[in-house]
Order: structure tokens, then sequence, then C-alpha cells
């Protein structure tokens, strides 16, 4: 290190100790000999460095000249709790608790080796009038992870680890007895064991080995752990799954309602092998229609604290990737026991309605069933018993279709927003390789099940919300949606403006009637994608609570998840809830649930993460061989360092790196969404048509790059 650096470093140390000082004597005015005093500094020379702090500082508003030589803090120092928000050049923004709070700017050397999502302590710098806040951290609270995906590098006498993770600014020393098997240039997950405070690099060890780079199931897996969804189940939950005897006696029938001789179908996927609700359908002798939404009674099988239980809620939920699933229950539960398979006798919970002819409820009634499902449908066949009227069972799918049309015209009157977002699939090879891309299609008979589903659910948080009143209301499980933020709404309408769309924000109730109209009017048209994505980013994030709150989007006063146990443990919690009411339980504990309630939106958040990860892979492997490639794209999101681009065709997204475009410096216009070149003034906005080149693709980055067809 120069002289001069040296002394710079010294003299950046002693001017935070001057200002603690401040800190620590409660802001008293203080001179230059006073806080010499204080830091126990008492040659003439530092002296001297001390009163130069003070008058600089000053200059730069942090601290106040009261009366000749006195000096007082502006603003005095503050501790605040956050988690690290890592950006590309190694800083960091602390998110605060607090969403008024502005976020606190960290310099990557005063992270204190924090990483990316971890939760921290940081001190907080006395900031100067129409400046940042900045500080640094001074305490790791909490590691957001400890484990990463990446590749083993070897040399003769140790490893380094180089993470995938782009967030991760620092690869992790591998002791050679710590490899674990693990060959140079495998792909494999390391675990951080170590960080000595003065070391560069953290210290590991390599947990489990993945595999080749780029092969199929390696780069999957990878994506799971990255997460933290494990690969596999522990053996004692396997073993407790293949414990549960699946034998129903007529002990455990006499205590449910017996469905097996009322028409009873599932509706899925073609491919999928969980069926967790089925449909019954039984006309009624005064003209009316019983409509029974059956959901598999997984709460009977998986006991509280058992070893299931636990692996269920510490997973949270299903994930599900492009190529595979990756289930919260056991092939036993999910598969076997709790799926609804046809022509079997199966244990449900269900919520039976008595319907009119116009869909309105006449009575409901809340328990557990047991049925005998006589069919098992894709969505493609009741799609076809829809449209052709050609099955034994058309003329009960037809009604069953008829009274969803009118709950879902309804629901739209009372204001829900209909968000029609494009599915993207691959087809795969035997490899697992994408071959082909298309758009999946929502038909009726997706909306079907899902507006009885959406009843369902429904009905169940309205019945268990008018228990008790005010302190004495019951605990209970809600899938809450707040309304949007003002600004938020407002920025998203000025740029729907740019495409001739209104949006009318006076009231929650005339926006949600605007966003539908746009919504129907957007359908099939190019900047559908763009659109419909920027809608629901203008939105709030629905999260599952125990406070009782509506749900925006679906415009209902209460709503909960009951429809899908074998996927989503708070469904669990809400079954073994209900029940407990219906049998006359007190109300139970609303802190211990909320915190479960917390963990499963935190796990529903990592697992729509991960198979976005896993989209972006395959997108990527999809393009690996397009390299040159020309295409047409619509702009689906514009950075300070680059504008996105979506292909069109196949919903592929890349980016067009602004350095890449040599007719003009192009900088961003953040309020306008768009690119504008500084010479020209040539713009480029979200939602433009734009030609596209293919031009490089990087797998381990999951990144697509394109550069622009001028």
């Amino acid at each position: 290190m120069s002289k001069n650096k040296k002394s710079s470093s010294i003299k950046q140390v002693l001017t935070q100790m001057v200002l603690d000082v401040f800190e620590q004597n409660g802001n008293t005015p203080l001179n230059y000999k006073q806080v010499s005093a204080k830091l126990n500094i008492h040659d003439p020379e530092s002296r001297d460095t001390i009163l130069e702090i003070l008058k600089e500082e000053a200059k730069k508003s942090v601290l106040k000249e009261l009366s000749p030589g006195k000096f007082q803090l502006l603003v005095l120092k503050t501790f605040v709790e956050g988690v690290v928000d890592l950006t590309n050049d190694g800083s960091a923004f602390i998110v605060t608790d607090d969403e008024d709070e502005t976020d606190i700017y960290v310099a990557p050397r005063k992270l204190r080796n924090a990483l990316n999502g971890d939760r921290v302590k940081v001190y907080v710098y006395a900031k100067s009038k129409g400046t940042r806040k900045e500080g640094e951290v001074i305490e790791i609270l909490h590691r957001n992870k400890m484990e990463f995906t990446g590749i083993v590098k070897l040399s003769d006498r140790f490893a380094f680890f180089i993470p995938d993770d782009r967030k991760m600014m620092h690869d992790i020393f591998i002791p050679i007895n710590e490899l674990n098997g693990a060959k140079n240039g495998i792909k494999a997950v390391a675990e951080i064991t170590d960080w000595p405070p003065d070391a560069k690099n953290p210290v590991g060890r390599i947990k489990h080995i993945l595999g080749v780079q780029g092969e199929n199931d390696t780069e999957m897996n990878a994506i799971l752990a990255e997460y933290g969804f494990p690969l596999s189940f522990p053996k004692e939950v396997e073993y407790e799954s293949e414990e549960i005897s699946d034998i129903i006696t007529m002990e455990e029938i006499a205590r449910r309602r017996d469905f097996r001789d009322v028409l009873t179908f599932t509706i899925d996927p073609f491919d999928a092998k969980d069926f967790d609700d089925a449909l019954s359908f039984k006309y009624l002798p005064n003209g009316n229609y019983e409509v029974g939404v059956h959901i598999a009674d997984v709460s009977h099988y998986i006991k509280p604290d058992s070893a299931l239980d636990k692996e269920a809620l510490e997973r949270g939920t299903s994930v599900y990737l492009v190529d595979r699933v990756i289930p919260m229950l056991p092939e036993r539960l999910s598969n076997g026991l709790c799926s609804l398979r046809p022509n079997e006798d199966k244990l449900c919970f269900a919520a039976v309605f008595e319907l009119d002819s116009d869909a309105r409820i006449i009575d409901e009634w809340f328990g557990k069933t047991v049925i005998h499902s006589n069919r098992r449908f894709t969505y493609e066949e009741v799609q076809e018993v829809i449209e052709q009227k050609s099955n034994e069972y058309e003329k009960e799918i037809s009604k069953l279709n008829e009274l969803a049309y009118i709950l879902r015209d309804r629901k739209f009157k009372n204001g829900a927003i209909s968000f029609e977002t494009t599915e993207v699939k691959f087809k795969l090879d035997e490899q697992g390789k994408p071959t082909g891309v298309y758009v999946k299609e929502r038909k009726d008979a997706h909306k079907l099940i899902e507006d009885f589903m959406l009843l369902a659910n429904r009905k169940v948080a309205e019945f268990v919300s008018k228990k008790g009143k005010g302190k004495q209301k019951y605990t209970f499980v809600y899938r809450t949606h707040d309304s949007p933020k003002p600004d938020s709404l407002a920025s998203f309408a000025q740029f729907a403006a740019r495409f001739g769309y209104r949006i009318n924000t006076k009231s929650d109730k005339e926006t949600a009637k605007s966003l539908n109209f746009l919504m129907q009017d957007v359908e099939g048209k190019k900047e559908q994608n763009v659109l419909t994505h920027l809608a629901i980013r203008s939105m709030a994030k629905a999260i599952y609570t125990t406070k009782t709150s509506d749900h925006y989007g679906l415009a209902f006063d209460y709503y909960t998840h009951f429809t899908s146990p074998i996927r989503r443990f708070p469904d669990v919690m809400v079954h073994r809830l209900l029940f407990h009411y219906l049998n006359g339980g007190q109300s139970a504990n609303a802190e211990f649930y909320e915190k479960l309630c917390q963990h499963c939106s935190q796990m529903e958040k990592k697992a729509a993460d991960a198979e976005r990860s896993s989209v972006k892979y395959k997108q990527a492997e999809f393009l690996k061989d397009q390299i040159g490639s020309v295409y047409t794209g619509i702009i689906s999101g514009v950075t300070e360092w680059g504008m996105y681009v979506e292909i069109i065709e196949n919903k592929c997204e890349g980016m067009i790196r602004l350095r890449d475009i040599s007719d003009d410096f192009y900088t961003l216009d953040e309020k306008n969404y768009a690119i504008i070149g500084q010479r020209k003034k040539k713009v480029y906005r979200l939602g433009d048509e734009v030609q596209i080149k293919v031009k490089n693709v990087d797998l381990t980055k999951k990144q697509i790059d394109f550069s622009l067809v001028q």
C-alpha cells in the first residue's frame, strides 16, 4: 500500500472514531480538544488532524459548528435490522422491515462478509441533507443460506468451488480432505463451514455431487439444491409412509358421509399422477343440484409432529420444474393412498353445495366423506364432451359447465380480475432436451374445475370467519391479497395508456373492471404478455396469514386454500383447523399458526423462483443451437444496462445490452419505460416490436444474449 493510501485509510478510521464520540456522549457539543481527550489522543499532530476532520465533516453537513470551534452531529447514527440485497458490483442495499424506510446503501468493504439474503444489523451513518442513507454491517444475525451449487476446480494441494449464484461474490475454498470424491469440473453442492475474520474466501466442504455439467438431471437437481429443496426424502419419512395402512375400515366409513353411490369424477392434466380433488354431481328432487367438492383427506394420514408432518411443513409445497415434480409428500401418499384414483374407495374432506339453476347456494355442508370415483377425465376429454356433447356423462358435465359460467360471471361482476397469462411448455426428448415450445391453452374444462375449487375455498373461509366475533374470532389460515399501492397502479395505468388502454383508478371496483376490459382486449395481441406481467407486478403479492383480510384479485371477502393438500401444506393446516372447529374445538393459537403461514409463504416464493429458473434454463438450452437465428420479439423489460426482449414465436426471453447497440449512446428513461439514444433521440419502449438475432447463450448462467437487427 502506498504512503498516501495508508494515511487516507487511517484518516477514514479516525473520522469514524470522532463521529462515534458524539454518539457515545449524547451528542453534546464538543471542540477538538475535548474530542481528542475522549479518544485519549494527546500528540499535537493527531489533534490537528481531528480539528481538520471536524471542519471537513461540517462542510459535508454531517456536523454543525454551533459556535466557533464547537461542533455537534446533525443526525445521530442508528442501528437497524434488515435483509441484504446485493448488487452486481458487490455493494448492497439493506431492505429494512419498515416499508416506508428507504433502503440503506452499504459499500462492498463494509459488508463484513454478509451475503445476499442474510439478515443483518447495520450501523446507519449520520445523513447529509439530500444524500442517500449509508451504513455498515456490524453483525450477521441470520445467514440466508450456507449451501451453494457450482463447479469444483482442483489443483494439487487445494480446491476452489465456483458458485453458480451470480450474487455469491466469493469462491469457496475446499480443503482436499473435504472433496467427498468430487473431481475437477464436476457440478456439486458445497456447504460453507467456516469464514475466518481476516480471510477473503469462506471455507467449505462438498456435500453432494450432482453430476456432469450440462446433463439434464444434473441441472434440474442443481436448481432444486440452489433454492433449498431436498433431492430425496429422509429414510424415516419413507419408512413412516410405507407403514400407513391402506385398509379403509367399516368404522371409518361409518364416521363419514358416504358418496360412493353418487356420480363422482376427477379432471386433471393428462400426465397427472396425484388426483387431489374430485367433483360429485346429483340432480335433487326439488329441481336443484348437489355439487360436492371432494378433497383428498391428507390430514387423516399425516399426524401432527410425525416425521411425515415435519418434512411436509419444511418443504411447504410441491415444486413443479419443467420436466418433473418434486412432491411435498412421498409417492406412497401423493400417488397412492391420497390420490383419488378411479374405481377405488377413497377418504376425502368435502364442501358440498345445493345450487339452484342460477348457481345460488341454497345449502352447504362441510365434513369428511368417502367416495368411489367413476371416471378419471383429462382436461382434453372434458373439453371434447363440452364441445361435441358425446359422452355418457355429457348431461352432468354440461350442467356443471353451465353453473361454472354463472359463478365466473358473478365473480367478475363483483370485481375479480381476470389475469390470463400465457403458460409456456416445452416438448422434451428422452434426455430432457427441448425440441419445441408451445403455449398451454386454458379452455372451459380448466375453468370449470377452477370455479368449483374457488367456490369451496371461499365458502370454507367464510364458514370459519363467521365463528366468534372480535377477539373471540377463531384462528384460521387465510389466503389474502391486498389491493395494489396507488403509485404502482398509477405507473401501470400510464404505461397501458401508450397502447390506447384506459385504467380507471377511482376505486378498487372500477380498477378491477377496467383491468378486466384490458385483459379481454389484449388477448391474442402481441402486447398481451408484457401488459399482463406488468399488471400482475403492480399488484400486491398473495400470502398466507391468520389475519382476516379480503382477496383483492378474486374480489372475495374471505378466501383460503382448502383444495390441494397433497401439494400445499397450508391446505393441510386448513383441513386440521376446519375439522377441529366442526367438532366443537376452541380457537387455536394464532401466533403459532402465523409463524407457519410466514414459512409457507416463503417456501411458495422459493418454489416459484425454482420453477422460473428451470424455464430459463430450458429456454437457453432451446436457443443454444440457434445462434445467428433472427426472430421478431417484444421489448419486455428495460434496465440501465440493457433491454429484455421476448420472442413472439416461442416466448423465450433474452437481453440486448446497451453497449452492443452501436448507432448511438443509449440511456434508461425509467419513468417512461424506455431506452433513449442521446444524439439521434431514437426511442425503444416497453412493448415495442423489434427484430433480434440470437447472439450468445450461457447455460451456466441461464443467460440469453440477443443483438438488435437494425
